[in-house]
Order: C-alpha cells, then sequence, then structure tokens
C-alpha cells in the first residue's frame, strides 16, 4: 500500500486542499486578491486563538490586515497543530464573514417563521418560560446539551446546574461515549495514547488519521510509518490513513468485536502473552482466557470475514513486536458510538493490549496526566449547589459516562419540557431525525445558541447569535500528554455584528433571566485570569505566547496506575456484570443484519469536514463539489452487479428513509458495503450550499441505543439500492 500512492503526494494533497479552502471563500477570497486596495497600508497584527473546526481544537496563529483575517497558521507549540492548520482551520475561519450568519436574535412566530427581536425580549421571555417550566415540571425538566469547548464547558454546566438540574448532555452519544465508557470499565479512563514514535507495530480499527485530520496524528503516524512501523488497518474500507500502512484488513461491518477476540485467543493458546503484566496488573484473567477457548480464529471467520489465517499471522507478529505494538484507542468509530457492541469492543482494544503487555511500554499504550486548575475565591466565583434529581437517562443506561451523559436518551424520553443547544446540532447529528424533531415539537421550550442556522436551530422558539470564535476570548484549556501546556482562544478580529454575544455574555444574560445570575457575577477575563494564576500564568503571557508551557509532569515509562475499583486492569468488571451483562469481556453481535439484496452501511469522517456544521463554509462546500465528495462509495463487484457505475444517480432506501445520490465505484470498499460521508443531506433552507446536497445516513435509523450505556448505534442500518439514471 506504500507503494501505490506517495506520502509526498497525499502531503501536497492535504496542502492543495488547505490552499483552496484558503483563497475560495467568496468575501475573504475577494478581499485576498485585491489587498492592494483593501489593506494597503492598514496595520498588520497577529493574535492567537484555538480552532473551532472540530473537537481538537488546535492551536492557531492568526495573522490581522487592516482589521480582517488575512492569513491562519498552526501554532508551532500548540500540541496539536505542531504548527500546521488543516484545511478545516482555514475555511471554518472563514465562517465570521458568512453571509449566512445569524446577525441578531430571532424569535418563532406562530406561523413557524423567525423575527427579529432584541436581547431583552429574548432573555425576558426565556426567563419567563424557564420559570414557569420549572414551577410545573422541576428543573428536571430542563436540560443542557453542547458539544464542549473551553468556555461551553463550563458555562452550560453552570447554568443548568444553577437552575437545579443536572442534565448536562455533550455530542458523546452520537461520537465517543462507548469507547471512553468501555475504557474507563478496564482501566479506569477513557483516553490512553499509541506511542508512535518508537512503536515497532501498530493496529488502526476503523479509524482514520487521514481523514478526521488532527495535524499531530497525521506527522505522528507519518513519521512512525518511515521508522518502518508495521502499520496495520482494519476496516471495510481503504481510508485515506492508508498512505502509511502496511497492511489493510477488510472487515465485516461490527465484526470487529469477534476479530479482536480471535486475536485473543491466539495470543493466550498459543502463549504469546505477557505473563508478568497479565499475573501482577490485571483482574479476572482465568474467566477471560476460559471465555476465549470459544473464540478460536475460524470462529471469528465466520463473522469478520476476516481468514484464521490472517487473524493468527497477525496476532503473532504484534506479540513478537510486543512492548511496542498495540491497538489504536480510536474515537468515534467502531467502538464509538456505532454498533450493539461498540463498548464491548472498547473493552475488547484493551484486552489485547493487556496480553501484549504495552500498558505503560515504549511503543505501547500510554496512560498520561492532564493538569487541572486550582480553587478560585468561593465569594468572586460561588460554587453551584448540586441538583437533587438525578439526570435523565442515567437510571436506564448505567454504563453511561458521568462527563457525557446520552442526549439523545434524554430526547427520547418525553421527559424534557426544555431544551438548550450551545454549539450543537442534535437534532440532526445525534441519531434519528424524526426521533429529535418529535422530542422538539413536544417541548415547550426550545433554545438553540449558534452562528449559523442549523437544522435544530429551524425547531427552535429562540435562536440567540454567537459572535465566531476569532471574536471571542474563551476560559483558558488545560492540555496533557508526556507535557503539559495551557492555551486560550483570545479575539483576533473586533466583533463583526454588533448584536451577537460570545458564550460568557449570553449564559450571564439567560441566568440573570431566570433568576440565578448571583453565580455569574463576573467577566471571562477575571474567570480566566484566576484559573490560569493557578498554574502559574496569566491572561498577559497568554495574549503574548497563546500557548504556555507548564511544569513538566515527569512522565516515565512504567506500568500505570490504574484507577479501577481493583487498582488493576480489568478483564472482568463488577459494575457490568450488574447491568446484567457478562462481567468478563465476551462477545456480542451487531444489532442488524442486512438481507437478501441489502447493504451494510459505515460512515465516517473527510478531511474537510466536521460533520453538518461545515459543509455550509463556502470553501469548504466548494472543495467537495469539485471532487464530487458526496458520493457514496460502492465496491466494483457490487456495482457491476447493479449495472452501476461512477457518478450514475441511485435510490438509497430501507422503511425509514428513501434519498437519491451519485455513486463513486471503487476497490477501496469491500463488497457488500457501502461508505456514506457524514456530513451532508443538509435540511436547513437557510444554509443553501448544504441543502439537500448528498445523503445523512442518520435518516435511515431506527432510533434505537446501545444497552446501558446509550449511544445511537450510528451504523446499525442495512438499506438496499437501485439505479435512478446514468
Amino acid at each position: 500500500m506504500r507503494d501505490t500512492l506517495s506520502r509526498r503526494g497525499f502531503l501536497q494533497g492535504a496542502a492543495a486542499l488547505s490552499a483552496v479552502a484558503a483563497a475560495s471563500g467568496a468575501s475573504y477570497a475577494a478581499w485576498a486578491a485585491s489587498p492592494d486596495e483593501q489593506g494597503k497600508g492598514s496595520e498588520v497584527s497577529r493574535g492567537f486563538t484555538l480552532c473551532n473546526g472540530c473537537s481538537s481544537k488546535c492551536g492557531l496563529v492568526c495573522t490581522v490586515k487592516g482589521g480582517r483575517l488575512w492569513t491562519v497558521e498552526g501554532h508551532k507549540d500548540h500540541p496539536y497543530a505542531k504548527g500546521t492548520a488543516c484545511g478545516r482551520a482555514h475555511g471554518v475561519a472563514q465562517m465570521a464573514y458568512s453571509a449566512s450568519r445569524i446577525t441578531t436574535p430571532l424569535r418563532k412566530t406562530e406561523d413557524g417563521s423567525f423575527v427579529p427581536c432584541t436581547w431583552d425580549e429574548a432573555f425576558a421571555e426565556i426567563g419567563e418560560r424557564v420559570k414557569k417550566i420549572q414551577a410545573e415540571s422541576g428543573p428536571e425538566s430542563i436540560a443542557m446539551i453542547q458539544d464542549p469547548r473551553p468556555s461551553g464547558k463550563y458555562y452550560s454546566k453552570r447554568f443548568i446546574n444553577a437552575l437545579g438540574s443536572a442534565n448536562l448532555y455533550t455530542h458523546g452519544c452520537a461520537c465517543n461515549l462507548s469507547k471512553e465508557s468501555g475504557l474507563t470499565e478496564v482501566i479506569g479512563t477513557g483516553k490512553y495514547s499509541t506511542d508512535f514514535g518508537k512503536a515497532k507495530m501498530v493496529m488502526f480499527v476503523g479509524r482514520s488519521y487521514g481523514d478526521g485530520i488532527r495535524p499531530s496524528s497525521v506527522q505522528s503516524v507519518a513519521a512512525a510509518a518511515d521508522a518502518n512501523c508495521r502499520v496495520v488497518l482494519v476496516d471495510p474500507r481503504l481510508n485515506n490513513t492508508g498512505i502509511f500502512a502496511t497492511d489493510w484488513v477488510p472487515i465485516v461491518p461490527g465484526g470487529d468485536l469477534a476479530f479482536l477476540l480471535g486475536m485473543c485467543n491466539v495470543l493466550i493458546e498459543e502463549d504469546l502473552y505477557n505473563h508478568e503484566f497479565i499475573e501482577n496488573e490485571t483482574v479476572g484473567f482465568d474467566e477471560f482466557a476460559a471465555q476465549c477457548k470459544e473464540y478460536t480464529p475460524e470462529w471469528a471467520e465466520g463473522i469478520c470475514g476476516v481468514s484464521a489465517d490472517r487473524i493468527r499471522e497477525l496476532a503473532r507478529a504484534m506479540a513478537k513486536a510486543a512492548p511496542a505494538a498495540s491497538i489504536e484507542p480510536s474515537w468515534r468509530a467502531v467502538n464509538g458510538c456505532s454498533y450493539a457492541n461498540s463498548f464491548e469492543t472498547a473493552r475488547a482494544f484493551c484486552a489485547v493490549n493487556a496480553l501484549l503487555g504495552s500498558f505503560g511500554q515504549k511503543g505501547g499504550a500510554l496512560l498520561t496526566s492532564t493538569p487541572s486548575f486550582g480553587d478560585l475565591d468561593p465569594e468572586k466565583f460561588p460554587k453551584v449547589p448540586k441538583p437533587k434529581v438525578k439526570r435523565v437517562g442515567d437510571a436506564e443506561y448505567p454504563l453511561v459516562l458521568d462527563s457525557m451523559g446520552s442526549a439523545a436518551v434524554a430526547a427520547a424520553s418525553g421527559k424534557v419540557k426544555a431544551f438548550f443547544f450551545y454549539n450543537s446540532n442534535g437534532a440532526r447529528g445525534y441519531g434519528s431525525p424524526k426521533m429529535w424533531t418529535k422530542a422538539l415539537e413536544d417541548a415547550e421550550l426550545v433554545v438553540t445558541i449558534d452562528i449559523q442556522m442549523s437544522e435544530t436551530a429551524m425547531q427552535s422558539d429562540f435562536v440567540l447569535p454567537e459572535c465566531s470564535y476569532i471574536e471571542r476570548m474563551e476560559v483558558p484549556e488545560a492540555l496533557g500528554g508526556k507535557k503539559h501546556a495551557v492555551a486560550m482562544r483570545l479575539p483576533v478580529i473586533d466583533r463583526i455584528h454588533p448584536e451577537t454575544k460570545s458564550c460568557d455574555e449570553i449564559f450571564a444574560g439567560l441566568a440573570e433571566a431566570c433568576g440565578v445570575g448571583k453565580y455569574f457575577g463576573f467577566s471571562v477575563e477575571e474567570l480566566s485570569e484566576a484559573q490560569l494564576n493557578t498554574v502559574g500564568t496569566s491572561v498577559a503571557e497568554m495574549r503574548e505566547k497563546g500557548v504556555v508551557a507548564l511544569p513538566d509532569p515527569n512522565f516515565e515509562y512504567k506500568v500505570p496506575k490504574f484507577k479501577t475499583k481493583s487498582g488493576k486492569l480489568e478483564l472482568s468488571n463488577e459494575k457490568v456484570g450488574a447491568t446484567g451483562m457478562n462481567p468478563v469481556i465476551s462477545y456480542i453481535p451487531r444489532k442488524v443484519m442486512p438481507g437478501e439484496g441489502e447493504f451494510f452501511v459505515i460512515g465516517g469522517k473527510q478531511s474537510i469536514h466536521s460533520h453538518t456544521m461545515t459543509l455550509p463554509v463556502e470553501s469548504l462546500n466548494a472543495i467537495s463539489r469539485e471532487y464530487d465528495m458526496e458520493r457514496i462509495w460502492m465496491a466494483t463487484a457490487d456495482a457491476e452487479k447493479l449495472g452501476i457505475e461512477t457518478g450514475d444517480l441511485v435510490e438509497v432506501y430501507n422503511d425509514n428513509h428513501s434519498d437519491k445520490v451519485a455513486v463513486k465505484v471503487t476497490e477501496r470498499i469491500m463488497p457488500g458495503v457501502l461508505f456514506v460521508p457524514s456530513h451532508y443531506g443538509g435540511k436547513s433552507k437557510d444554509l443553501s450550499l448544504a441543502y439537500g446536497y448528498g445523503i445523512d445516513m442518520s435518516d435511515y435509523l431506527d432510533g434505537d441505543f446501545e444497552p446501558h450505556v446509550g449511544s445511537i448505534m450510528s451504523q446499525e442500518v442495512a438499506v438496499k439500492v437501485r439505479k435512478v439514471q446514468a
């Protein structure tokens, strides 16, 4: 695979996409194309911020000329950027100048249209309705849903808890909830990292650094490939990380758990596992080993489609490379939120790494620390009392994470009367849109804080316009790893639309109107200064540097302390057993199996998009259209049977939905599987560039949830395809 497409070509392609992204936005490009007329003689300044293009929040250095954004670069000291900005970073920065921005508060009228209103009017009406809902249904009927950003995490939690509600949810149910929950029940934390710099063999299962780009991650896997690390991709699709890989292992969607358990069988039965680690650092091995006897490679082959010989070869190669070998932890892929077995697949990731003895070892799987801010002045920043009633959904899904909850479960429960959304398009991205539409229609109040009219905003009673991320300050963000640092989003241009507000201003206004303003008597700069002072730095230093290194945590290669109940890595877990599941890591099948003439469906990111948020960006949308990126992928063998060629329009349908889209016929996907990129099929007419362009696989979902966890099972889908026209 490394021979079929050069890494130089990949990097040149990525650079080209970034360049197009930087240059093709209409308002920005028009200005950039004639700098002499528009910026001549103007003052040039540089500022620091954190990108809002995805959850990585990479550090950026922005150059401003004549008061307008001129260039965007990756901050060299930010651990995720390392001096590079991806295409999304260039594109999303242009949203500040987008004609589709919301520029004033909006209130929905009885006929469903929106009319402008003042901030005072919006706050007053929202406050009255919140108080009425609190009085009639209790504070536990109010929910806040947000996609975590530095200020959003702090202010949204403070606001909803101040109202007396514990109903704070993130996007996790549609992203990485199952992964983080599964890892937590085995190793005591939802995260570990791959030590690429010293690895001899790394296996990716479903994840693609070449598509969900974080610059530092791409640099890491590229460097590992240059150092002759064996990089294995286990995926139904040859994704864009393939350029760095030695092996592509096509696998039946949802068969990943069987594949991993088959590897465990080989490691145990052939006595290839690390006895010292297993005996000293784990609990439940005897039960796990007994369970694994039935998971032979031949058994796994019948489920996952990978030959028994291939499973044996890979397991033996991993054992030979151990402890400098591991399964990469993944994110939103097979163990994130995709299947009925995603949680168990995450546990199996840890089981393989445990058998290899790779936790804490050079080239293995590392658990590192993250710094935290110290206590603040309780008079200036009073603590909000803990809500008395538990979060909606937690009792029915006891393995959900405290830090995430399941927003989709809460919406489906019928218990929530008021929804607040911050930086979130939950109604389009968090499971079945039909389920969300019903939940929002049944609610008594829906408020969305956003910069554009998303599908969720369209279904809201009030839409409150936030200024773009390059126009606002947010609270600092602590960064963990082998080294510690802190970074901060600072305004790099003046606010363009005077009737937009920042996150902290909006939540303070809402709190005041809802009668809990006493918890918001400080500015974001005062809060940031107080937090930074606890770790030895200041807002002034952040303005000067953008990223500040904190004291060295003195990371060492050694077996980590597992923050589990037993203090060890748990191959059998009491809490899991209490749900009725097998406490021992074991096999669970996927839920939906295609019938005669049906296809599996898988989704995934493209390197220039972050789900529904970025498709309305002019430059990024233009790239999608230039390269026909909305097309679904179909295997050549399947296309020949159906008489379909690249570019043909097809109908994709099941009992829940039917839609039409063009096809890309390729050898890069295994027969019987369709790949649907996860950014398309927009339904908001106000976002004209995204409206009706491509299809959205969430339309085909049943609206069910992963048992005990509450993830949306985003790839438990089967569809049929028929040709519409050439």
